[in-house]
């Protein structure tokens, strides 16, 4: 069922402007969400921008879809993941486009949605897809990984530092955890910390959700495919929220816009690299105070944005 908890789409003005959006240009939206971001887009292109939004999550998109209906033909949708908007845009007439967005992670309605299992702070089914047509669900991944992996990807994604004490006690569970209640409990009683201002699964969540969906993958084939894309001149802006998303950004981001990527210590290069961006501003962008007291949320948000060459 639709969570009726409006979602509030985190640097709303500023990802219009770092775009440098203008009437009559193409864009494209990764991670299309409640539409928040792409219906600004299409407001300041008007009258005849043009949007391609994408998402993995086809409730997303069908809500996407009414909030999008007055702008008519200016509007196409495709129910995938971003990591092949290359492909996408190519064979809807979006290459090249004049902008690119990608914003990450969770969204408010999907962590607000029922049966989703999203959230540790009710008992539902414990499936956690962006895209509940494909792939295993959570549950299912928790039955099937030894628990090694599972620690690991715990510690890794989530930078759980008790994910051994947590992936044994999923494992050695007396019955299977099929729901976010029961891995909730189960992992509460496993680090054995108190419950204070953050819940002790919330990282353990984090982890299993990033797994499941291949977030990091997705990214680093995503951002391949925005450059892609992009004609010279063209934008990219990124919103993550989390430290392994950013850090990804900010790599790609600085390695796309230097020339040689050789060893610091070779003395002559040898790679031949030629930059494909130009960093619009060194530093990520935060939300401003005024956000941040409108939007909890928002708080661990960090804006990226490059320029093609």
């Amino acid at each position: 069922m639709a969570s009726t908890t409006p979602h509030v789409s985190v640097f709303a003005h500023e990802a219009v402007e770092a775009l440098a959006v203008c009437p009559g240009g193409s864009y494209i939206d990764g991670t299309l969400g409640a539409a928040g971001h792409a219906s600004r887009i299409l407001d300041f292109s008007a009258p005849d921008g043009r949007l391609l939004g994408l998402d993995a999550d086809p409730e997303a998109l069908a809500l996407a879809h009414d909030r999008l209906t007055p702008y008519g033909e200016r509007v196409v949708l495709v129910h995938v993941n971003f990591r092949h908007l290359s492909e996408v845009a190519h064979e809807r007439g979006f290459s090249p486009a004049d902008g690119v967005l990608l914003d990450l992670g969770l969204s408010s309605m999907q962590l607000d949605t029922w049966e989703r299992g999203f959230s540790f702070r009710r008992d539902e089914p414990l499936d956690m897809r962006f895209d509940p047509t494909t792939g295993p669900t959570v549950a299912e991944l928790l039955h099937d990984l030894a628990e090694e992996d599972l620690a690991d990807a715990i510690f890794t994604l989530g930078e759980e530092p008790a994910s051994r004490r947590i992936a044994r006690a999923v494992k050695r569970a007396k019955t299977p955890i099929r729901t976010s209640g029961q891995l909730a409990e189960t992992v509460a009683g496993a680090t054995g910390r108190p419950r204070g201002r953050m819940h002790p699964a919330t990282k353990t969540f984090q982890a299993l959700r990033i797994l499941v969906n291949d977030e990091l993958g997705a990214l680093v084939e995503g951002l391949r495919a925005s450059v892609d894309v992009l004609r010279p001149g063209g934008r990219i802006a990124v919103i993550a929220f989390h430290s392994l998303e950013d850090r990804i950004v900010k790599t790609y981001f600085r390695e796309q816009s230097t020339g040689c990527i050789c060893p610091p210590r070779q003395p002559v290069c040898t790679c031949g690299h030629v930059p494909a961006l130009r960093l619009v501003s060194r530093k990520a962008g935060k939300p401003a105070q005024e956000e941040l007291s409108a939007n909890r949320r928002s708080r661990s948000a960090r804006l990226r944005v490059a320029e093609k060459l």
